[in-house]
């Protein structure tokens, strides 16, 4: 199952073009990153993932096959905006009231056990947590109602490392210990790269990349050679290159059976080395497949 897939997907705010053309399946069981620079979409795709925003063109499913923002799928997601909304003059106990009010399903003994267990004082208005404690909060009322789909937008841009890992922590756990899938947008990758397993990029409205993060990263590896011979790649699509007086360093997909060129060597990448080269080059695009096979030396490079 998918939980979600999107086709074609567009959306426009007048004459800007927000998300344009994407296309889209992120299957369950996954904590999936998604990565991009700001105005890249992002926001706007996990917006109308949770229905909080309709598409201008295209077509959106979520949870194997339900309309975005549904009764059904409503029910079986839970989101967290970037800036961990609350009204900053209820209590945490008014918050958990609140929440159960609002919603067919809130487990309010398991949200009253979460806050006990992390030390956070029911009595205590929201505003008066410190910041890792309000998005404890509003993860715990997400969480109570145990959701298939966990959304999160930016949740710990805002963070000190401590509350942070805190709170990667705890989305870790319910997605081991509960099943539930998790979308996760983020600059913090660093992070990413220790809780994610599947990784989306976005750039100008448009996905670059996708895919598991164990198969992304064995299809990339970062050549080293000689900075003369490094022309030879530039027809071919190098995600990234840097190129001093001697060595140069070409990020580049590959394939099991390619054969590292004369003169090269070939070293893995790591998910947030992958990431920022995607980042650097926001027109590189990933093609399927392999890219490229290597022969004996780098002047028969073929695509």
């Amino acid at each position: 199952m998918n939980v979600i897939e999107t086709n074609g997907l567009g959306k426009s705010y007048g004459a800007t073009k927000a998300l344009h053309d994407c296309s889209l399946a992120i299957p369950e069981g996954h904590v999936a990153a998604l990565v991009g620079p700001n105005g890249a979409g992002k926001s706007t795709l996990l917006n109308l993932a949770v229905g909080l925003a309709t598409p201008t063109s295209g077509e959106l499913s979520v949870l194997g096959g339900y309309r975005a923002g549904s009764q059904a799928a409503l029910d079986g997601i839970a989101f967290v905006a970037q800036d961990t909304p609350l009204y900053k003059n209820l209590s945490a106990a008014d918050m958990l009231h609140l929440t159960r009010n609002l919603n067919r399903q809130f487990d309010e003994s398991y949200a009253e056990a979460r806050l006990a267990e992390l030390g956070i004082p029911q009595k205590r208005k929201a505003g008066k947590l410190s910041g890792g404690q309000q998005a404890q909060l509003a993860l715990t009322l997400a969480l109570a109602r145990h959701p298939r789909l966990l959304v999160l937008d930016e949740p710990v841009a805002m963070l000190d490392p401590i509350a942070r890992h805190d709170f990667m922590a705890t989305v870790l756990t319910a997605a081991a210990d509960d099943g539930v899938s998790v979308l996760l947008s983020s600059h913090v990758l660093a992070e990413l790269e220790r809780v994610a397993d599947y990784l989306i990029m976005m750039s100008f409205g448009r996905i670059q990349l996708a895919g598991e993060v164990d198969d992304l990263l064995a299809a990339h590896r970062v050549l080293t050679g000689p900075t003369s011979e490094a022309s030879s790649y530039d027809e071919h699509p190098v995600v990234h290159s840097r190129r001093g007086d001697a060595q140069a360093h070409l990020l580049v997909r590959v394939s099991a059976d390619d054969q590292i060129p004369v003169g090269w060597e070939a070293h893995p990448v790591g998910l947030e080395e992958l990431a920022l080269a995607y980042l650097r080059e926001p027109g590189a695009a990933a093609l399927p497949g392999p890219v490229r096979s290597w022969d004996a030396g780098p002047s028969e490079v073929t695509r």
